[in-house]
């Protein structure tokens, strides 16, 4: 049953990646997974092991399995309990397996084009990268509808996003011109407005130390080109009772400026191919794990074009 499990699992449509992709994975996160595995039993035991590595019982779900079922739970979110019957084991084993899985995602850092072994992780790697490659940014919002938060619950109202209405939570997406996305980040409730949000995570600082750094940006960052007109291109805003001949040239230069941000937002469509990007329905408090995993295998992917 286990291997039936495996073997349809680890097709690229259940994965979201190739089964090379995957082998690669599994090989990238099994040092991190046993390191922390040891970790969490030295604390319970409180001292050293006493006997050698590998006794006691086994694992009722090897660590490759670990790694697809979270992939598939990643990937289209369904119910723990339909996975654990798949593989024959109760559960929250698979719970268990999803929890140890996710944050060794979400620290991998987001692959660079052409780069093998280099990852990106921070806001300053995009920026160092950028500068040093000569790539013009893409910087988008994605906002994505999460769970109500119960009555009376301080903090509720963070979440109501203004624009869709809906209890939400945005990221900020950043990707080159070809759409490939270079880091996910700035996660925050819905009601933050987008520029806020990076603002807090220090983006003025960044367009300041790195000054050759060129990035296109939608409406809602008009504040940031405001203050790096020769970096930041936003689109243009009409003025107040315009007239006709004005409207009309600011109607094209926005048309114009949409096509070179167009892929800014395949890069946010790439990541929507992943359910929990659609609608999340998991608890609050791992969407931001969840998102940073699904992102940086989204780059695994694009960085490859």
């Amino acid at each position: 049953m286990t291997n039936l499990a495996r073997t349809a699992f680890s097709h690229p449509i259940c994965t979201g990646i190739s089964r090379a992709q995957l082998g690669k994975l599994v090989a990238e996160l099994s040092g991190p997974w046993m390191a922390r595995q040891e970790s969490r039993l030295r604390e319970r035991r409180g001292h050293e092991r006493l006997r050698a590595e590998g006794g006691g019982p086994d694992h009722r779900l090897v660590f490759t399995d670990r790694v697809i079922a979270a992939l598939v739970f990643l990937r289209f979110q369904p119910p723990h309990g339909v996975l654990a019957a798949f593989y024959g084991v109760d559960r929250s084993t698979v719970t268990r397996a999803v929890h140890e899985i996710r944050p060794l995602l979400a620290a991998r850092g987001f692959a660079v084009p052409g780069e093998g072994c280099l990852r990106l992780r921070t806001l300053a790697d995009v920026f160092a990268y950028a500068q040093a490659r000569g790539v013009e940014l893409r910087i988008d919002r994605t906002e994505v509808q999460v769970r109500r938060p119960r009555a009376n619950k301080p903090g509720r109202r963070d979440f109501v996003s203004g624009k869709r209405k809906q209890n939400t939570k945005k990221a900020t997406v950043i990707s080159d011109d070809k759409g490939r996305t270079l880091l996910t980040g700035a996660v925050r409730p819905g009601r933050m407005h987008d520029q806020t949000a990076l603002k807090t995570d220090g983006i003025w600082d960044l367009f300041t130390q790195y000054p050759e750094v060129k990035a296109q940006v939608d409406a809602g960052y008009r504040g940031l080109a405001k203050d790096f007109p020769d970096q930041v291109s936003a689109p243009p805003k009409p003025g107040k009772d315009a007239p006709a001949e004005e409207t009309d040239a600011w109607e094209e230069a926005r048309k114009a400026r949409s096509s070179a941000r167009i892929p800014a937002e395949h890069a946010n469509a790439e990541h929507q191919q992943w359910r929990p990007l659609q609608r999340y329905i998991g608890r609050r408090e791992y969407y931001d794990e969840t998102h940073l995993a699904i992102a940086g295998l989204v780059s695994d992917r694009t960085a490859m074009r």
